[in-house]
């Protein structure tokens, strides 16, 4: 079994699925989830190999392998970084030793070799098909919606940054805060058969004596996502002929519904707000956001979305479209030759 060819035998685009539902897990950042599952479909793989049973390639889901497999730190670190200089054998050795921290894997020695157990960690039924789940835009309740919309949030905050833990009780109290002031900028993507909110936005009006910030540090600006007292972006009262910015404070579906058909169903939707709120914020002409994820800067792209500032040290940008140009877009078109895997 060559680990060298591990992303031929068992896709990246199939590997993701199996990280986005091991977000959230304390301790668990993005960068050592992608490294479990690699490990993990090693394993399995290796142990068929072994058994001398055939497999029909590439992989597109993992079974647990039956009980303890070998696993030199050599084999880990050529699983984890490949043929790169990135890792060493004694790194590979720590991040295994990690994993049994988190429980995700059993490690025991035989007398000559380690051997590695995967614990059992996800249900079979766990990856959601968004094929038969109906979702459908509908207005952000501040009762009912505050804190499954803040869960997730706070998932995708900490999964960003896990230097940074981001409580969702205090996301749920400045989503319902916000919602006092003007709900209409507020919306869920909800499913048809729980009723439970699985994505959402904001589209937050801009005071005129805030949109200095979107010449300054992204990171400053990051209230939801950070720990900030004070929120350095004043909201514009309805009606006000000053308003000109919106900001996209938020705009996030939670991971196992994040599909191209569930993207473009927000958007769309997003569009048909700003059409409505263009009588409450009749100057309103630009709109600005922070994407906080490669693929959210990827979309932001595609969108038309430009950069303006950048924080180097965070590597964060603010990015800018005039909202003319977002609402003349053609979604699914726009759409058409995006990555979503």
């Amino acid at each position: 079994m060559d680990a060298y060819n591990l992303n031929e035998y068992f896709p990246i685009s199939e590997q993701h699925k199996y990280v986005s539902q091991l977000q959230g897990r304390v301790g668990l950042t993005r960068r050592r989830a992608e490294y479990f599952v690699k490990l993990w479909a090693y394993l399995f793989l290796k142990q068929q190999h072994e058994l001398d049973r055939r497999l029909e390639l590439p992989l597109t889901e993992l079974d647990l392998p039956s009980g303890f497999v070998q696993c030199t730190h050599r084999e880990a670190q050529s699983v984890f970084y490949g043929d790169s200089d990135q890792g060493s054998d004694r790194a590979a050795g720590m991040m295994i030793d990690k994993f049994v921290g988190l429980g995700l894997i059993e490690k025991k020695f035989d007398g000559n070799n380690i051997c590695i157990r995967v614990k059992s960690l996800l249900p079979r039924n766990s990856l959601i098909d968004t094929n038969t789940i109906e979702l459908f835009p509908d207005a952000f309740n501040p009762r009912v919606d505050a804190i499954p919309v803040a869960t997730f949030l706070s998932r995708y905050y900490n999964w960003i940054d896990n230097k940074n833990v981001v409580v969702p009780q205090r996301i749920a109290r400045i989503l319902r805060e916000w919602a006092v002031l003007y709900p209409a900028s507020m919306r869920v993507l909800r499913r048809r058969d729980t009723q439970n909110a699985v994505g959402f936005y904001i589209l937050y009006p801009v005071a005129r004596e805030s949109e200095d910030n979107f010449f300054m540090s992204p990171r400053k600006s990051l209230y939801l996502g950070i720990d900030i007292e004070v929120d350095p972006i004043k909201m514009a009262a309805p009606q006000d002929p000053n308003c000109n910015a919106i900001q996209v404070r938020a705009w996030q579906i939670d991971f196992p519904y994040k599909s191209k058909h569930n993207i473009e169903m927000l958007l769309i939707d997003a569009q048909n707000t700003l059409i409505n709120m263009q009588a409450d914020y009749p100057n309103m002409c630009d709109i600005y956001t922070i994407p906080l994820h490669p693929a959210d800067q990827q979309l932001g792209y595609a969108l038309g979305f430009q950069n303006i500032s950048q924080d180097q040290q965070a590597s964060l940008h603010w990015i800018y479209i005039a909202l003319d140009r977002f609402l003349a877009l053609n979604i699914p078109q726009q759409l058409s030759n995006l990555n979503f895997t």
